[in-house]
């Protein structure tokens, strides 16, 4: 679907859960996009089954919290999660058993960004003491680090092979994950008329555009070969309580 100000206006809520009593971190879907997973600051990993639009089980980080998380590689029993208590540790998580594989140690700082790989077990963190990391599903040791110099949020693009990393919500580094010691191949600066923070970079299924998305209530989509913007949309939203109700109000330019 090609992104557009009128199919973005054309958007409307088709269900909302409950499952949360308080803010929900992160949701992610599963490759065949058949599952869903959430996190929330009451340490409640829900999962969802989207084809039936139901949630159907919730898990408890209450030690560790849970912030971001992620499903790993072609695998809707384990995820991979931050956490907002206790340490920067990241875990590797059974949604069968609700049992940890794994623990990856670190980051000295809150994580605010993870990506999968599409293609392996890599992922990559991005965290707030100015690092993005490296890691392999099957070890605990980190696998490679690139220092961007800055806050950084990253993600794979769709062949696994290059990952993009947005630094101090202005620029966009592009490495080869093959030679990410090397530093960026290519970086292109881009500015909101807003002030805010980058929340998150996201490839489209293609590679050939990088989606930015923020605290601001703007969106921005770049060519993702020479940094271009293509579409910026704007976001203001209107809370009503109680019930809660979010209206979105829609703007794009070119």
């Amino acid at each position: 679907m090609k992104i557009s100000d009128s199919v973005l206006r054309s958007f409307r809520v088709a269900r909302t859960y409950g499952e949360n009593s308080q803010k929900v971190n992160c949701v992610d879907f599963s490759p065949s996009g058949e599952n869903a997973v959430s996190s929330s600051d009451d340490d409640c990993i829900v999962l969802y089954d989207i084809r039936e639009g139901k949630p159907k089980r919730t898990l408890y980080s209450k030690k560790y919290g849970v912030d971001l998380i992620r499903y790993t590689h072609s695998d809707t029993q384990t995820v991979v999660y931050s956490s907002n208590k206790l340490d920067d540790t990241i875990r590797y998580l059974s949604l069968t058993d609700n049992k940890f594989i794994r623990y990856f140690p670190g980051h000295t700082a809150r994580v605010i960004a993870l990506s999968m790989s599409p293609v392996d077990d890599t992922f990559i963190s991005g965290s707030l003491d100015r690092t993005i990391r490296i890691w392999d599903l099957r070890s605990p040791n980190c696998q490679g680090r690139t220092n961007p110099l800055g806050k950084p949020v990253c993600s794979f693009d769709p062949d696994g092979l290059i990952f993009a990393a947005g630094v101090e919500s202005q620029a966009i580094k592009l490495y080869d994950l093959r030679a990410f010691d090397k530093g960026p191949f290519a970086s292109f600066e881009t500015r909101f008329t807003r002030v805010c923070d980058w929340t998150g970079l996201k490839f489209s299924n293609d590679g050939k555009q990088i989606l930015i998305s923020t605290n601001g209530g703007m969106i921005q989509i770049l060519n993702a070969f020479n940094g271009s913007v293509l579409h910026t949309f704007s976001v203001r939203l209107y809370f009503h309580k109680p019930p809660l109700y979010i209206c979105l109000s829609i703007s794009a330019t070119s």
